[in-house]
């Protein structure tokens, strides 16, 4: 793979900005009703933060249409994903300005920081290059976790990059190598007796190619009972 990755990257004592796909569903009290997009990206934080970095976490939620709606603030989640690292997360109440820059100010190695939801800005979806420099002015480097968003040239995917060292996190690079598998080998999947073999395939992809992988910064994620690089759910991005 002639991508960049994450352990390319020397995070010691860095600020990271990773983007996720933390969109997730939730039912009318704010409780996550599927945490399998959080699950996906517990591997990329788990390893910043065992490799003494600040994490700076950026994700959207819904559709506000670029305005701030208590509907779509990404509390809730800051406080699930709390209880899946076993550590706190901070909460920034947005994702750029005084608030978010003061909450990444004080932001020590091996914390992890939530920004408020991206889309509140109208800017993110047009890829704003002003939007993206002030999101990546909250760190030291930028690694895209996002699987879900990558096709979107959004300003916390694409703009970002033109301003910050950049890298794909874990998720990222297992679904690259794992669509490149398919365009490099395409006989091999069209083999597969159906669908579901192949879905079952896409769940279990990092138990053999990605065994030291799993070993050095999956298995010892607190409070993960499922395959810490499981299927990313469906749905809406």
């Amino acid at each position: 793979m002639d991508k960049k990755i994450l352990s390319d990257l020397d995070v010691a004592g860095k600020k990271v900005l990773v983007r996720v796909d933390f969109n997730v569903p939730q039912d009318d009290a704010g409780n996550i009703t599927d945490d399998n997009r959080m699950q996906a990206a517990l591997p990329t934080i788990q390893y910043l933060l065992d490799h003494e970095a600040a994490v700076i976490l950026m994700s959207h939620l819904g559709r506000p249409k670029g305005q701030a709606n208590p509907k779509f603030t990404l509390k809730p989640v800051a406080k699930h994903l709390e209880e899946l690292l076993g550590r706190p997360v901070a909460f920034a109440e947005d994702c750029i300005g005084p608030a978010a820059e003061e909450a990444a100010k004080k932001l020590e190695t091996g914390s992890v920081l939530l920004l408020e939801n991206l889309r509140y800005h109208k800017e993110e979806e047009k890829n704003d290059l002003e939007f993206a420099e002030k999101l990546a002015s909250l760190a030291d480097l930028y690694v895209n976790d996002g699987f879900g968003v990558s096709h979107r040239a959004h300003a916390s995917v694409e703009g970002v990059t033109h301003f910050l060292p950049s890298a794909a996190g874990f998720l990222l690079e297992k679904e690259i190598r794992f669509i490149g598998g398919a365009v490099n080998n395409p006989e091999h999947y069209r083999r597969r007796e159906s669908f579901g073999q192949d879905r079952r395939y896409h769940q279990s992809a990092g138990q053999g190619r990605y065994a030291a992988d799993r070993r050095r910064y999956g298995q010892h994620v607190p409070g993960s009972q499922r395959h810490p690089h499981g299927e990313i759910a469906g749905g809406r991005r």
